[in-house]
């Protein structure tokens, strides 16, 4: 059984910085690509960061220069390091893993999720 286990968030004030981890267990593939999504409150679900096991990395606009992916294989562990946070950069981020190469961005290219931790930036 497949889980991912989320942790890290919490609240900053604009321009601090926080790393959110994703511990994976049970995952079968070797050929694979997790990500990063996040959503706010009225908003659809972004995804803002992916890698694959290649080291491909994509990222969104609205994180490029300020937000890192980055994979430790031997601790089946994802990270997100976050620096130069805005208050738009509120939502709840979740991490999300699936079969096949090439860091997509988008939801359904993803077919385990965790639950989600809260990430609040004030001004």
């Amino acid at each position: 059984q497949v889980q991912l286990v989320e942790s890290g968030g919490g609240s900053v004030q604009a321009g601090g910085s926080l790393r959110l981890s994703c511990a994976a267990s049970g995952y079968p593939y070797s050929r694979d690509s997790m990500a990063w999504f996040r959503q706010a409150p009225g908003k659809e679900r972004e995804g803002i960061a992916a890698t694959d096991t290649t080291g491909r990395t994509g990222y969104a606009e609205s994180v490029k220069g300020r937000f890192t992916i980055a994979k430790d294989n031997a601790k089946n562990t994802l990270y997100l390091e976050m620096n130069n946070l805005k208050p738009e950069d509120t939502a709840m981020y979740y991490c999300a893993a699936g079969y096949g190469l090439g860091a997509p961005l988008v939801a359904y290219r993803y077919s385990y999720w965790g639950q989600g931790t809260q990430v609040t930036v004030s001004s």
